[in-house]
């Protein structure tokens, strides 16, 4: 564990989190409510390995992002298709389409003090392409690599910012990456003064904050909590002068923690906590749809999970309205394609359903009408392994024998991510509301080989698919939204009838809150998640 003490104030914040969060419960009584400056949240922040926006690429950390630094533009929440300027003022076109000019308003300040300039736009975006990590795909998306980064993003004068993308693309795909947490600004002049080895300051920055947000960092203690401090300077004013995020694996805790007033709001309570605490009238609860699906992904290194004939039988041997009924009942619908509902060109069709005769004559024609075993990675928090278990007994009626190797979420992603794993169940969010983050994830793989660049969903299956990339592209380059929606819908079909793939279900997000507690802006994906306009009576 690991603390990242930003001032004296942290000490005194430490304590006072400290004292206002433990539990004193005594027969009938409960803890008073949480102090109404502060706003304390219940979620899982087990996924948290650095705090580097250009090296982060897991959910809750890209809401921490969100919140931290700011970017170019953002996307209306009230309508996802317009944007609003974040340091940008105004942007504009060239006639080409391939070059966005921005201005930056003028007198914004990092937390540091800093201003913030033309340069730290710049060079931040820069950054992230020549870091080369997982953010730097999201840039990609737009051309802008680590070997063009620095002739494609310019710094005009103090207030311009020139972009120009390979090829082009609609407009609101490109101001969709620009929105993205890769693209946040980081202080320059800050994170230059710890950099080691020209890293760009990237080990300082894995535990330490640079960004000109709504809030800053006072301290991260890994897998324990993330405190926030409101940044005075902001351009908005803020209601809340602290954020509290605590890691509190188990719905059952959440649920006790909400009912005494120990936290403002839960994010993952079970559907009978949900159910419950609704019905007494204790909280409110938000449904929110997400652009988040779960899956299990099937390693094509492993012989038997490689042949078609297996994977289809898998899908059809899951019990997914059982699983959705009796296990996530109000937090996930059923959902087996790779774009979520609302996504333009999403295939909102569920063929698949459990017929264990059908499986099993698929894995005869495969030549494993015995069955095989075979290893899947789970991570050891509600609902995943609840889920993971159902699975298990589901695949077993076809006498697929699944050990099921349950870790923290860190080891789980770090085994999926050197293609180390039998099968992966897990979840996918996408990067930005535009269809190609999702195809780009699932249906895209330039490169099979282990040491590519390019590590997406496909890749980190090893399922090499040179025509689906080829697709995946021109469905990119498609100025027809007619057209570009139809060929992600032939792309879906295709890849429901044959891919390594399992696609189960699409989450709903229930947000519960306390009374009194408003303006929690939670979008379909994490990196819309905003606690600038946070209220409590």
């Amino acid at each position: 564990m690991k603390l990242v003490l930003r001032n004296t104030f942290a000490t005194l914040a430490a304590l006072a989190v400290a004292s206002t969060l433990t539990l004193t419960l005594t027969s009938g009584q409960t803890q008073a409510a949480t102090p109404k400056d502060m706003f304390v949240m219940a979620t899982l922040l087990d996924e948290f390995t650095t705090l580097d926006p250009g090296e982060i690429y897991e959910l809750v950390p890209e809401e921490y992002v969100a919140n931290t630094y700011d970017r170019l533009v953002r996307v209306d929440l009230k309508d996802p298709s317009k944007f609003n300027g974040d340091v940008a003022q105004s942007w504009t076109v060239s006639p080409d389409g391939l070059t966005f000019t921005f201005k930056i308003r003028p007198g914004l300040k990092f937390h540091s003090g800093n201003p913030l300039t033309a340069d730290d736009v710049a060079w931040s975006i820069q950054r992230t392409a020549l870091l080369d990590k997982g953010a730097a795909a999201v840039l990609a998306g737009i051309g802008l690599t680590k070997a063009n980064a620095l002739q494609n993003v310019r710094k005009i004068d103090d207030t311009t910012v020139s972009i120009t993308t390979d090829q082009k693309y609609a407009p609101t795909f490109v101001l969709n990456v620009l929105g993205a947490w890769p693209a946040s600004v980081i202080d320059r002049k800050l994170a230059e003064s710890h950099q080691k080895d020209n890293d760009f300051g990237n080990e300082w920055l894995k535990t330490n904050e640079a960004g000109s947000g709504a809030y800053k960092l006072v301290k991260w203690s890994a897998n324990e909590s993330i405190v926030l401090q409101r940044f005075d300077g902001y351009r908005l004013p803020l209601a809340m002068k602290r954020i509290v995020l605590r890691h509190v694996t188990e719905a059952a805790s959440q649920r006790l923690m909400i009912e005494n007033g120990d936290i403002d709001v839960a994010r993952d309570l079970s559907p009978d906590d949900l159910d419950t605490l609704s019905k007494a009238g204790k909280i409110k609860v938000t449904s929110v749809p997400q652009a988040t699906l779960m899956y299990l992904g099937l390693n094509n290194k492993n012989p038997n999970l490689a042949k078609p004939e297996v994977q289809e039988a898998m899908k059809w041997l899951i019990d997914y309205q059982g699983i959705q009924k009796n296990v996530i009942r109000t937090t996930y619908k059923v959902h087996q394609t790779f774009l979520p509902e609302g996504f333009l060109g999403a295939l909102n069709t569920n063929p698949y359903h459990q017929d264990v005769a059908k499986a099993k004559a698929l894995l005869a024609k495969a030549g494993l009408a015995d069955g095989f075993t075979v290893k899947m990675d789970v991570r050891n928090d509600y609902p995943y392994s609840e889920i993971a278990q159902a699975v298990q007994a589901n695949l077993a009626l076809g006498n697929i024998k699944v050990q099921l190797m349950p870790s923290d979420n860190k080891q789980t992603l770090g085994r999926y991510r050197a293609r180390q794993h039998d099968i992966y169940i897990g979840e996918w969010s996408a990067d930005y509301i535009d269809p190609h983050s999702n195809a780009q994830g699932f249906a895209w793989n330039p490169d099979n080989s282990d040491k590519s660049s390019y590590k997406m969903l496909a890749w980190r299956n090893s399922w090499d698919i040179p025509a689906l990339t080829k697709e995946t592209l021109a469905a990119l380059a498609e100025s027809s939204t007619t057209k570009r929606a139809q060929m992600y819908q032939a792309m879906q079909k295709e890849m429901l009838a044959k891919s390594p793939f399992v696609i189960m279900f699409e989450k709903v997000s229930q947000v519960a809150a306390r009374p009194g507690v408003t303006g929690l802006e939670v979008g379909p994906i994490n990196d819309l998640v905003s606690y600038r306009d946070l209220k409590k009576q």
